[in-house]
């Protein structure tokens, strides 16, 4: 059944447990503890003035541990005093007009972005998050439907922007350097503002967060306006974040899982580390750096850490590397074992999407048991797999996941329907739980081959074809067939040096799985094709394998 708004309803038992929950994570994290006790009515004085925002949590901080390191990024670091007083200056400068206007922000992971995303918040903006990656065709679209009153954005997309029509950005503030002499910059704002109290503002601010568009158009999904202390205590039920923790994020913080590191890293009140660009060393560095390391990052970026000569790992020393938190994609083959195997079990796989937050996170002890698994629900999270109807499928029985938890997203900017059941939200992806209670998604719903009335799970094909000495990455998409209707299609980036061909590819999954999920087409690549979260687009390689 489809509905515009998803509402999440905890019952009795789990209203009753919230208070434990609460108690727990102010214990176990060292939000309590850690910084000067004296600061405390002082903490607690800026959320309730300020609630649990992105403004309150550095308020906040800064009211508690005003001196310690906020943020790290090229540039330097700022303190959370520093962070708070510059973001009061740039949400006071910004040129806006209205109850709630709208900016859109289109920058890589640096302190402009992080300072617009806080000075957005303490002035009740809705924020809507540019993918960096889109093309001029995309963001144009993009900002033809949502409209903002102000862009803001790195130089560097320049370009992009200048094939967007001029009535969609009439009002530009560069986050770093001005690609023209006289172009407003953030920094200028924050200098030319005096240093003033803002008050909270009469709406709060909301943020748009955009699907990847990887199997269609990206769409627009409203995020919770106040996010409250809940969901925090949910996460580190099962992800171990502690205030004493230094956050590498490393995900772009326009996408779902680096918002949601930054928001947790300084609600906890971790110092931040950011970097523009990934680079596998200068994370390693990074990590070297802290005395204990959070890093937030997406599956192919923990697999180009593995990639680094031995000689160059060895180098940093990573021992301090304390979480390894993996999203926005699945865990490939034994990606988290060979990782814990090199750093240490520290791996956390977090299922989840845009629309649907977090649904289940793997512990290491989990992966430990099969590199492949999502893991379980935190608490206060509820999981189902349901089939076609509706109706609960048993163990090991692939279906439609359903989820449902306190940081469901409100809809859709566009109307677009959205699946609920029972008030549990469809992700949109199958899987199954098995008998130990672990989940495994087994891919998009419109991602499962049917070939001749057999069903090919692409993953299964995938994580075969891993198994072969000389493949480094693969991906399985279905292709249109005549007699079949789909047939399993391979694309398979081979080691260098490595002696593969489609036959051997072929006979492997043959023995491995069944007939039916033997690739016809088996194509060699030198690397798939990805968006800018490290997601493989399938549209990209069902094209090439159609010649276009």
């Amino acid at each position: 059944m489809a509905h515009a708004r998803p509402v999440y309803r905890p019952g009795p038992r789990r209203r009753a447990g919230h208070a434990r929950d609460l108690a727990s994570l102010l214990l176990r994290s060292g939000l309590v503890l850690a910084g000067p006790r004296r600061r405390i009515p002082a903490h607690l004085g800026e959320l309730r003035r300020w609630g649990t925002t992105l403004a309150g949590t550095v308020a906040a901080a800064a009211a508690r541990d005003p001196d310690r390191t906020a943020l790290v990024d090229d540039a330097g670091a700022l303190t959370f005093a520093e962070l708070d007083d510059r973001t009061a200056r740039l949400a006071a400068g910004l040129p806006l007009t209205g109850p709630r206007p709208r900016v859109a922000v289109l920058c890589r992971n640096h302190r402009g972005m992080a300072e617009t995303l806080v000075a957005c918040s303490k002035r009740g903006v809705e924020v809507v998050l540019l993918n960096t990656g889109f093309g001029g065709e995309r963001t144009r679209a993009v900002l033809g439907e949502m409209r903002p009153g102000l862009l803001v954005a790195d130089a560097e997309f320049a370009p992009v922007l200048a094939e967007v029509p001029v009535a969609l950005r009439r009002a530009v503030v560069w986050a770093d350097r001005p690609p023209a002499p006289g172009a407003p910059t953030l920094e200028q704002i924050v200098r030319a503002v005096p240093r003033a109290r803002l008050d909270p503002p009469p709406v709060l601010s909301r943020t748009v967060m955009l699907s990847s568009g990887t199997t269609g158009r990206p769409k627009g999904a409203r995020r919770p306006a106040r996010p409250g202390i809940r969901p925090l205590a949910s996460m580190t039920s099962r992800l171990p974040l502690r205030t004493r923790h230094t956050a590498v994020i490393e995900a772009p913080l326009f996408h779902t899982w680096g918002y949601a590191a930054l928001q947790m890293a300084w609600a906890l009140r971790c110092p931040v580390v950011l970097h523009r660009r990934f680079d596998p060393e200068r994370t390693l560095r990074a990590v070297a750096a802290a005395r204990e390391a959070a890093v937030f990052a997406v599956p192919v970026m923990a697999r180009r850490l593995l990639d680094l000569p031995a000689e160059v790992r060895a180098a940093h020393d990573a021992s301090g590397l304390r979480i390894m938190a993996l999203s926005g994609g699945p865990l490939p083959g034994d990606l988290a074992t060979r990782f814990m195997d090199a750093f240490g079990d520290v791996v956390y796989n977090v299922y989840g999407s845009t629309e649907a937050s977090w649904v289940s996170i793997a512990t290491p002890r989990d992966l430990r048991r099969d590199p492949r698994t999502a893991g379980r629900p935190p608490r206060n999270t509820t999981l189902a797999i349901l089939d076609a109807a509706g109706r609960p499928v048993g163990r090991s029985t692939i279906g439609h996941i359903h989820a449902a938890n306190e940081m469901i997203f409100e809809g859709y900017t566009g109307g677009d329907p959205v699946e609920v059941r029972d008030g549990l939200l469809a992700t949109g992806d199958l899987g199954h739980v098995d008998h130990r209670g672990l989940l495994f998604v087994d891919g998009r719903r419109d991602g499962m081959i049917v070939s001749g009335g057999e069903n090919v799970v692409p993953r299964d094909v995938e994580d075969a074809i891993l198994r072969l000495p000389g493949v480094h990455e693969v991906a399985v998409v279905g292709v249109p067939d005549p007699a079949w209707g789909q047939r399993p299609a391979a694309f398979v980036v081979p080691r260098p040096g490595a002696d593969l061909d489609a036959d051997t590819v072929r006979a492997h999954v043959q023995a491995a799985l069944a007939r039916h999920a033997v690739p016809r087409d088996v194509h060699f690549l030198a690397e798939l094709p990805r968006n800018a979260v490290g997601k493989i687009v399938p549209r990209l390689l069902t094209a090439r394998a159609d010649g276009r």
